[in-house]
């Protein structure tokens, strides 16, 4: 990965109550590619994005985009940077009160100054590249599941952002949703010639549509690779995730003590 670096993630940390969750995370996201951050519940996918984006502050090392310090901007200074920036949150986080319409233009409205005319134009124009433009007047209770995350897709395009981040765009789809969601991804990414980071649990489907995966676990990427590279991988926690294994270095049950322990000392309360 060699190609121009837009974002530079060095030795990233970050905990939650002196609870780490990030532990010295390093990822160089190339300009122009889609690149998947994968690994199980919890492992701190989502608050690297957050991290990434300027929500959250990390206790050590550091986030560049570009030529900004993410970890170290004021607010006034992460504001405008956020307007070349898109994301697509969990289940696409519409705003029930307003219309798909309304729902595209809040981020033209909020950040450029823009005539209401150029604003019509440019939210059309995004429906249509989500195939929506007839969907302009509806309130996000009458979509679809599918049809809402594409809303909220156009809307994370709204401003032609260099970088967009889908937190989970998979999430609760059904089989064809999800495709067209997935190709649309990519397109889009290509058109508007964007970077895009997409924290993701659906392995077939990302496998087809980015450039390069990272993994975490435990706070820390563990393995990384293109799609290829991925698939053939002997790396046992990447074999587990891929092939959905119930057996390997990941475990599910919390830890406690042995069941027969348990119950003789509950016995003996008894």
């Amino acid at each position: 990965m060699s190609e121009d670096i837009l974002v530079d993630i060095r030795e990233l940390q970050f905990d939650y109550d002196g609870r780490p969750v990030l532990q010295g995370v390093n990822m160089r996201i190339p300009r122009g590619k889609v690149i998947a951050i994968m690994g199980g519940s919890g492992c701190g996918k989502t608050t690297l994005l957050r991290c990434i984006g300027g929500q959250l502050r990390p206790t050590g090392g550091s986030v560049r985009l570009e030529r900004h310090q993410v970890d170290s901007m004021s607010r006034p200074e992460l504001y405008r940077l956020r307007r070349k920036m898109g994301m697509l949150f969990q289940f696409g986080a519409l705003f029930t009160d307003m219309t798909v319409f309304d729902n595209v233009a809040f981020p033209l409205r909020e950040h450029a100054d823009l005539s209401e005319e150029m604003v019509r134009d440019l939210v059309l124009m995004k429906l249509e590249a989500v195939g929506l433009r007839g969907a302009a007047s509806l309130m996000p209770a009458e979509l679809s599941g599918g049809m809402a995350r594409r809303v909220a897709l156009a809307r994370a395009i709204a401003l032609d952002p260099m970088l967009i981040m889908y937190d989970e765009p998979f999430t609760g789809l059904d089989p064809i949703a999800l495709g067209v969601i997935g190709q649309l991804i990519r397109k889009l990414n290509d058109a508007l010639g964007a970077t895009s980071i997409m924290v993701t649990h659906d392995v077939h489907e990302s496998l087809l549509i980015v450039d390069y995966i990272y993994f975490l676990n435990g706070g820390r990427v563990v393995a990384e690779g293109t799609p290829d590279e991925i698939r053939a991988s002997s790396d046992p926690f990447v074999h587990q995730f891929v092939h959905a294994e119930t057996e390997g270095p990941v475990h599910f049950d919390y830890p406690a003590p042995p069941v027969r322990a348990a119950f003789l000392a509950g016995a003996a309360h008894g």
